[in-house]
């Protein structure tokens, strides 16, 4: 597969316009995935799904946007039944989740529906024209982050499989010293890899947040820090003044993130369902990614005045939401054996803890008197 000639072209011009002749990993990143025109997410918004370079939970049926839907629905009426309770989905996919959760909250929960205030940040050009096609049955808004006012928002921020297309530094120990990964133009190669002192003191702040002793790691340790998701949390933390923000991910906690023989990080790419993690072959042609670090979130949030709600895996999110009653009940459906049978299968996955069961789900409030703190969401509450 050939990467894309614009924007290998973009990327090099950007190198050479730098005075030291070098992006950050992450400003590599953020092109490759991100630009406008030729970015990965501009360019091939179509190939989300099982046809295409991966699927998520969304893609398995209805189920997962309806057990979010009953969630929605308490959290609603933990904060009394606000007029208008804000949902806001950040990074909105084709638009299915938006889809399943309107549906269902408009069958299931009319008063709910009548007060809800749906809106969809997405960055890419080409997935917001594929959400307004699909959503058009309802009334939806789109915006920016940035513009939604602050102290405005009412509600619940959230979020499933954006934090880790976050552009990440990434760095290395050379000889026991902090060294950031920078990326310049190749010899052979399109791109290849330099390493100097960090770009910005804030990676080094963000292992301290952490309280991460890098010299206790071996030397040609790597890994990556996800300096834009503690930025984006802070931003949805200023234009949140009342409800929750609910982030849905595959990752990591700390202590597994940063583990000493985790000394490759936790980058990969994915194309047509292969995943490999050379970042710099099939440019704007494949996704990149890297676990997110649910610890350094919840620190920063705990930072920023968030009260974290809970943390656990989206299975046993799901099965506290419902979603056990639905596979046990599956046996008694009148629907031809092989319909039953892939329905199953996509529940199954949906609990799978190798799989999208495993992934984290972290929920944190802001603005909850103490009693509406005391009432805990139904994801959470698990058997005994």
């Amino acid at each position: 597969m050939e990467s894309n000639p614009e924007l290998t072209q973009e990327i090099t011009n950007r190198i050479v316009a730098s005075p030291q002749q070098r992006v950050t990993f992450a400003e590599y990143m953020d092109l490759a995935l991100y630009h406008p025109e030729y970015g990965y997410y501009s360019q091939h918004a179509e190939k989300l799904g099982k046809e295409g370079d991966f699927f998520t939970s969304v893609h398995l049926g209805a189920d997962f946007g309806e057990m979010l839907a009953i969630q929605f629905m308490q959290m609603w009426e933990i904060l009394g039944k606000p007029v208008p309770f804000s949902l806001i989905e950040m990074g909105a996919g084709q638009g299915h989740l938006a889809a399943d959760i309107l549906n269902y909250i408009k069958q299931k929960y009319p008063d709910f529906f009548k007060a809800l205030k749906y809106a969809i940040v997405e960055k890419s050009p080409g997935l917001k024209e594929l959400q307004q096609q699909r959503l058009k049955p309802f009334k939806i808004s789109w915006c920016e982050l940035e513009e939604i006012p602050n102290d405005s928002v009412t509600g619940c921020f959230f979020s499933n499989e954006l934090v880790d297309a976050f552009p990440v530094h990434q760095f290395i120990l050379e000889n026991g010293e902090f060294r950031e990964i920078y990326v310049t133009r190749g010899q052979g190669e399109l791109f290849t890899e330099i390493t100097d002192k960090p770009s910005t003191e804030e990676l080094i702040n963000y292992l301290k947040l952490l309280e991460i002793d890098i010299d206790k790691y071996p030397d040609g340790y790597r890994s990556e820090i996800n300096l834009a998701a503690l930025e984006w949390l802070g931003v949805v933390e200023n234009r949140l003044q009342r409800g929750y923000v609910l982030t849905i991910d595959y990752g990591y906690t700390q202590n597994r993130y940063y583990n000493p023989r985790r000394d490759r990080g936790t980058l990969q790419c994915y194309s047509q369902h292969h995943r490999h993690n050379n970042p710099y072959i099939n440019i704007g042609l494949q996704d990149i990614t890297a676990h997110v670090d649910f610890t350094a979130l919840e620190k920063n949030g705990d930072r920023r005045g968030f009260h974290k709600v809970g943390l656990t895996q989206q299975g046993l999110f799901l099965m506290a939401l419902g979603l056990g009653e639905r596979v046990a009940t599956l046996s008694e459906s009148k629907q031809p054996l092989s319909t039953l049978l892939q329905r199953r299968d996509s529940l199954h996955q949906l609990l799978d803890p190798l799989g999208l069961g495993g992934f984290h789900v972290l929920v944190q409030a802001k603005g909850l008197n103490s009693a509406e703190i005391s009432q805990p969401l139904q994801g959470f509450i698990q058997p005994q």
